[in-house]
């Protein structure tokens, strides 16, 4: 992982994939936790993957790939006294979780459901592709689709109906 190209494209787009990540997880010690180990596998293969038309379609597709993995095995997480360094700051992402009470409705969704309409909507992905991701059907996909859209609708609604 000692390649200067990859060191390169991994400051470039680090906040990019960061902001992708925070939508994914709601968290952002997860959405830390989850580039980390994307670029981490990612720089294991750099040689090869330099050479694709998108590295940062294979770093955001590991993203999704281990969010996949996470739902399906327990969570085992160590306590630390402090961290280990600070936290990024980053204007663009607290715009995009600050706006019209976005954050609040996303982070209402379940995982799987959130991740589906990222991938739908964000990464304009079909729902083959984010079937294949999400190792589940093509049915699952477009159901949790479905109720991802008609939660965020009510979501909306309500908001509506409150605020007059």
């Amino acid at each position: 992982m000692d390649d200067p190209t990859f060191e390169r494209f991994a400051v470039q787009r680090l906040p990019a994939l960061y902001r992708y990540a925070m939508v994914l997880t709601q968290n952002r010690h997860d959405a830390e936790d989850l580039v980390q180990e994307a670029l981490t596998r990612t720089g294991l293969r750099w040689n090869a993957i330099r050479r694709k038309d998108d590295p940062e379609g294979y770093v955001r597709t590991a993203m999704v790939r281990i969010m996949a993995n996470r739902w399906r095995r327990p969570k085992r997480e160590v306590s630390v006294s402090a961290p280990p360094e600070p936290a990024a700051e980053d204007v663009g992402l607290e715009r995009l979780l600050d706006g019209d009470g976005i954050r609040s409705r996303i982070a209402g969704l379940p995982p799987r459901m959130r991740a589906v309409l990222v991938l739908r909507y964000v990464e304009e992905r079909g729902d083959e592709e984010i079937a294949r991701l999400l190792g589940c059907s093509r049915g699952t996909v477009k159901s949790q689709a479905s109720r991802g859209l008609a939660r965020l609708r009510e979501a909306v609604k309500t908001e509506e109906i409150e605020h007059g």
